[in-house]
């Protein structure tokens, strides 16, 4: 297992602190559900948001569907 540093803003630490306080768990459990349950979250919107630039950039290409469809025997 890794540590990670981060900075967080007061009001965010303040919360983190309170939360831990009354229920009894340290700080580093939250923040491993924090990145544990959303990290594909994240990742799914940054990925989508870097394709969809490389595409209008012009970096990646496109395929109609009905290509798509064809190369994954899917037609009707």
């Amino acid at each position: 297992m890794k540590t990670v540093n981060v900075r967080i803003s007061d009001e965010i630490a303040e919360r983190l602190d309170r939360l831990a306080q009354e229920t009894h768990r340290t700080k580093s459990f939250y923040l491993r559900e924090i990145i544990e349950n959303h990290l594909e979250d994240i990742e799914d919107a940054y990925l989508a948001e870097k394709r969809l630039e490389d595409i209008r950039s012009g970096k990646t290409q496109t395929i109609p569907l009905s290509e798509a469809m064809k190369r994954l025997d899917l037609e009707h």
